[in-house]
C-alpha cells in the first residue's frame, strides 16, 4: 500500500496482517481523491473515522491538509497509524485517538475539538453507522462552512440523500466498494 499523490507520493505504508481491517486499496484511495476533483486540501482539518492504517488521512496530509485526527477502536490500528505518520514524516500533523465509534463520537475530548473540513467515514460494512455519526457531527457543530464527507460502503448500500445540511454530490462504485461524496450546504 502506497501514498498515491502529494509530497510523499510513492511512500509505502505499514499495514495489518490478517483480516482485522479492510484497508482502502491504492486504486480506491486514488479514486476518492479524484472524486474530490481540483478541491484544494490546503489548510483543511481532516477527520479520519474508523481510520485503520490511516491511509486516507495520511493521503490528505500528503496532498496539503494542515492537520488530521485519526480515530479507531483498535490499539493495533493506532500503533500502525503512528508508525505510518512517522514513515511519511507527518507525525507533527496528525494525532490519534482510540475510541469505539459504535458508541458515538469522542465528544468533548481535547484532541477531537473544533470543526473539520474533510471527513472520511469507512465503518465496518452492514452496521448502519454512517447516518448516526453524521447526525451526531451535525448536532455537535463539527462541520466547517464547506465541509466534505467521503463515506465508504459496500456497493449495495446507499447513503441517505439528505442528512442535515449535507447533500450527496457524487457517487461512484469501484468493485465491491461504493464511494459517496457529501457536501455541506450553506446553513439556512
Amino acid at each position: 500500500m502506497r501514498i498515491t499523490g502529494g509530497r510523499v507520493r510513492g511512500r509505502r505504508l505499514a499495514t495489518f496482517r490478517g483480516l482485522e481491517i479492510r484497508p482502502t486499496s491504492d486504486l480506491v484511495r486514488e479514486a476518492i481523491f479524484n472524486l474530490l476533483g481540483r478541491q484544494s486540501l490546503l489548510g483543511m482539518r481532516v477527520l479520519d473515522l474508523f481510520a485503520g492504517t490511516g491511509s486516507l488521512g495520511i493521503e490528505a496530509l500528503s496532498r496539503g491538509a494542515d492537520h488530521a485526527v485519526f480515530v479507531d477502536c483498535s490499539r493495533k490500528a493506532i500503533e500502525i497509524i503512528k508508525k505510518n505518520l512517522r514513515l511519511c514524516d507527518l507525525q507533527d500533523l496528525g494525532v490519534t485517538l482510540r475510541k469505539d465509534l459504535t458508541e458515538g463520537l469522542p465528544g468533548h475530548h481535547p484532541l477531537f475539538a473544533g470543526r473539520y473540513d474533510l471527513v472520511f467515514l469507512d465503518p465496518p460494512y452492514g452496521r448502519g453507522l454512517i447516518l448516526p455519526l453524521l447526525n451526531e457531527m451535525e448536532r455537535e457543530n463539527r462541520f466547517g462552512a464547506a465541509s466534505l464527507v467521503v463515506a465508504q460502503t459496500e456497493k449495495s448500500t446507499e447513503v441517505p440523500q439528505a442528512t442535515g445540511n449535507l447533500r450527496i454530490a457524487k457517487v461512484k462504485t469501484y468493485g465491491a466498494t461504493r464511494i459517496t461524496l457529501l457536501e455541506k450546504e450553506e446553513d439556512i
